[in-house]
């Protein structure tokens, strides 16, 4: 089986039993992190185009504010769907 291949000996069960251990903060946590690291390479980038510090401190703010909405729906839509989820 692949899990075997990949975990080893582990069992599925022991494999969802691992991935399930993470507490929802360590996912908001993560969530706010990776949208730092994304809105700081808005920013460089942002600066690289226009040369503006300023325009490009308000286009990164603009970023920042839109994914995390943009992520919240989609979030909720992957919710809804019921394909790859465990019954």
């Amino acid at each position: 089986m692949i899990t075997e291949k990949i975990l080893g000996n582990k069992s599925d069960a022991s494999f969802k039993e691992s991935t399930s251990s993470d507490k929802p903060i360590r996912s908001v946590v993560k969530a706010v992190s990776w949208r730092v690291v994304g809105t700081l390479d808005t920013l460089l980038v942002s600066w690289y185009a226009t040369g503006n510090l300023s325009m490009a401190s308000s286009i990164a703010s603009i970023d920042f504010v839109t994914k995390m909405i943009l992520y919240f729906f989609h979030e909720r839509a992957w919710n809804a769907i019921k394909w790859g989820k465990n019954e």
